[in-house]
């Protein structure tokens, strides 16, 4: 097996190969394109045999291009008057939000913004972030939702990257946007217009700087606004900058087809019948809230906003407002079963959390069922519109012990309803990898939920497309049943004396030690083993314990060439979406030097 993955390593890196994809990103005003008048939807580049059926027509009566819009609509309608958004005192129903985004729509095509513009935000889970969802696409405008855990100098970067028009900015970021706007000043480029999301009474004065302020910029615009309407379904409804572990973001774009159909398939997975009540853990900035802003509309919800996420507040909200659904990364997992007693309430109901992001251990999610929580494990990525595949749970599970359930659980599964497929497949043959459990190959994706490309990067959409799969860059194996296991990231894996070390099995080990919070592991180079495993290691509060004791432990659970020959204890750096930054920790693993 390591001669399979040294081998593909090695070609991934000095072959370049690239098979033409359809997608390829103008170099003129990108998502003009999308503008012109008379655009039709074809539906693709395959042949239309329909056309040659007679009394077979294709109208406005029967084909209108798919976009989540329509959810906000209907949502007006089913469930006009009852609760759509609660953040803190303020309340909102379904008539009021879609009045509230009409308007927004308005004043933001009155300010110049048209087809194809970009609008940014910079915002936590605030009501203005879930308006922008709607109401930019329905002003024919892209939307784009920066990390708001950046610093001015990657906010500039990504400003100027995606060429926005407006960036709605929080009035706690403010000062981050700012210092973007300088660097901007500084290399001659256009800054976007402010608008500044306040809270409280006092609406602050506009300034030079700042010329707007939310609520009195929407209330400039008109109900009777005429929605701009997506002239075919692959015009772009977002795009999203990627936070993933590595320091270089990509634009990935979606299309309001993909959105569309994504959230329904992520509303499935959730088990979200009508009127769910969802707390928002996930940022909505991260793959567009992984589709549920516009599926908690599509299923006439509630939408519960905190901006801020901690343990005593998500289990009050809980209580508070009879939470039905929520969902966060593992580090929200791992959050919650180590709060104190203090923070905690009874949940007097099972709360369904959905987890994604980075395989979350077994451990953790036993204590979460033990606490009153179902979760349903997913995976994806940014480039399929978050949520891609995610574990069925089979009744003849039942039976078996917590903690085989628990590992089962862990799995990712297999594809939702929106992907056509998802395999394992070796990355330079593209052959499938047996279904035996053992055999890694990379994780491949295709289908409607897959991204429509990499904003301004044609080579890099390339690459990620070649062989008519989007490649993951995720390393798994597929077991006898079918579902697969994500075992690393391509470059995650540790390749020591020949032999392949998964980071992520050696981490569910450190998991399950009692004094261990948060674990992560990286390869530190060897002059003699090439690679051995270095641990970077979070304790729990009230514990202490040497680097010895936990290299016995993982000796004592795994062959011993895969436990950790160093262990260091450090705070562990994530991004916002709660996966750790290994980039960062493999240039320390790197500045230690060989072990030998």
């Amino acid at each position: 097996m390591h001669r399979f993955l040294q081998s593909s390593i090695t070609r991934l890196v000095t072959t370049r190969t690239y098979l033409l994809h359809s997608f390829v990103v103008p170099s003129y005003r990108y998502f003009s394109l999308f503008a012109a008048e008379g655009d039709v939807d074809d539906g693709g580049d395959a042949p239309q045999a329909w056309k040659s059926v007679e009394g077979l027509r294709r109208c406005s009566a029967n084909h209108v291009p798919l976009s989540p819009i329509t959810f906000l609509e209907r949502a007006a309608k089913v469930y006009r008057d009852r609760t759509s958004l609660v953040y803190g005192c303020r309340n909102f129903t379904w008539n009021q939000t879609h009045q509230r985004c009409l308007k927004l729509a308005s004043a933001l095509s009155q300010i110049g913004i048209s087809r194809g513009d970009v609008v940014s935000t910079l915002a936590p889970n605030v009501p203005a972030m879930y308006e922008l969802h709607f109401a930019v696409p329905m002003a024919g405008a892209v939307l784009c939702t920066l990390n708001s855990r950046l610093d001015s100098a990657m906010v500039s970067v990504l400003l100027a990257h995606s060429e926005a028009k407006i960036l709605f900015v929080d009035q706690g970021l403010l000062e981050i946007a700012r210092g973007a706007l300088d660097l901007l000043a500084k290399t001659n480029t256009k800054p976007p217009i402010l608008v500044l999301i306040s809270e409280g009474d006092d609406d602050p004065s506009p300034t030079s700087i700042v010329p707007y302020e939310y609520e009195s910029f929407l209330e400039t615009g008109q109900i009777e606004f005429e929605i701009k309407r997506p002239k075919s379904e692959w015009d772009p409804i977002s795009v999203n900058y990627t936070s993933g572990t590595t320091s270089r973001p990509k634009g990935v774009v979606y299309s309001h087809r993909g959105a569309y159909l994504n959230t329904i398939a992520t509303l499935f997975l959730h088990g979200m019948q009508s009127m769910p009540v969802y707390l928002w853990t996930v940022p909505m900035f991260h793959c567009n809230g992984w589709c549920l802003t516009w599926g908690v509309a599509a299923q006439g919800g509630t939408n519960i906003c905190m901006k801020n996420v901690s343990p005593s507040k998500i289990f009050e909200n809980i209580a508070l407002h009879n939470v039905t659904h929520m969902g966060g990364a593992p580090t929200v997992l791992n959050m919650i079963v180590n709060s104190s007693v203090r923070e905690q309430k009874p949940i007097s109901h099972k709360v369904v959390i959905c987890t994604g992001g980075s395989p979350p251990p077994p451990q953790i999610l036993l204590k979460m069922e033990e606490l009153g929580f179902s979760v349903t494990h997913l995976y994806g990525l940014t480039e399929t519109y978050g949520p891609g595949t995610f574990c069925v749970l089979k009744p003849e599970w039942e039976s078996l012990p917590p903690e085989e359930q628990s590992k089962l659980k862990a799995r990712q599964g297999m594809q939702h309803l929106g992907l056509q497929d998802v395999d394992i497949l070796d990355p330079v043959t593209m052959e499938k990898v047996p279904a035996d459990g053992k055999t890694m190959g990379e994780v491949m994706f295709r289908g409607n939920t897959v991204m429509s490309g990499y904003f301004k990067d044609s080579k890099a959409t390339e690459e990620a497309f070649k062989g008519g799969w989007f490649h993951s860059g995720d390393l798994a194996v597929k077991h006898p049943d079918g579902y697969i296991e994500v075992k690393d990231r391509l470059k995650d894996i540790i390749i020591s004396g020949g032999e392949n070390i998964s980071t992520i099995q050696v981490e569910t080990v450190l998991y399950s030690h009692p004094a261990v919070l948060e674990a992560a592991v990286v390869a530190r180079p060897d002059n003699h083993w090439g690679q051995t495993p270095c641990a970077f290691v979070k304790l729990k509060e009230g514990f202490n314990i040497d680097s010895q004791e936990l290299i016995l432990f993982c000796r004592g659970h795994l062959p011993h060439y895969m436990a950790p020959k160093t262990v260091i204890f450090e705070e562990l750096p994530r991004t916002s979406t709660g996966k750790i930054q290994k980039y960062i920790l493999r240039e320390k693993a790197k500045a230690l030097g060989s072990l030998s």
